[in-house]
């Protein structure tokens, strides 16, 4: 995978740091014992995840190409 932007785009970045702020803001409400706010971030965190994908939707994410596939192991060639 040498040369692959894999996770360096705008759609990962974002999801990623709208996922961060969901889990501190768990942490922070579960070091406090106030399960709303726990849940509150949970739902936070699963934003970041729809955010992700509604921006790789909109083409924002990483592109998919026919030779590139996720399950090929490193040198395998395609048949």
């Amino acid at each position: 995978m040498a040369g692959s932007s894999h996770g360096h785009t705008p759609a990962a970045w974002t999801g990623v740091i709208i996922a961060f702020i969901g889990f501190c803001v768990s942490g922070a409400f579960t070091v406090m014992a106030q399960p709303i706010g726990f849940w509150a971030g949970m739902v936070i965190i699963a934003l970041g995840g729809v955010v992700g994908g509604i921006m790789r939707v909109m083409g924002l994410g990483q592109p998919k190409t026919a030779s590139h596939s996720a399950h090929q192991p490193a040198g395998a060639t395609e048949s």
